[in-house]
């Protein structure tokens, strides 16, 4: 499975990241984590099975999951709150549940 978080910039998600990957591998659950700008959302899309948007690009999810929903990819809003908290595991299991279920 690989998942990409967009966001605006990438400083904050990427630690948000290590913490997704941290949390795969303690659940030995085979992923492939990247953040990436709002700019790459068209490429990312093509190469990886989820979307997730960061609160700070919120503006931007309709217009993202309408995409993803059209080529049959996962697309969802990260929580706020466990955005803030870095909780990896939360957002990891958000990831998933879109996949499995797309």
């Amino acid at each position: 499975m690989k998942i990409f978080l967009c966001c605006a910039a990438g400083m904050s998600t990427s630690m948000l990241v290590t913490k997704m990957e941290k949390a795969a591998e303690n659940n030995d659950i085979p992923c492939q984590i990247s953040a990436h700008s709002v700019s790459e959302f068209e490429e990312c899309l093509a190469e990886c099975d989820v979307c997730l948007v960061a609160p700070q690009v919120k503006f931007k999810y309709e217009e993202f999951k309408r995409e993803a929903d059209a080529v049959g990819k996962g697309c969802g809003l990260i929580d706020m709150m466990n955005y803030g908290m870095l909780n990896g595991e939360a957002v990891l299991n958000q990831a998933i549940s879109l996949y499995e279920s797309r």
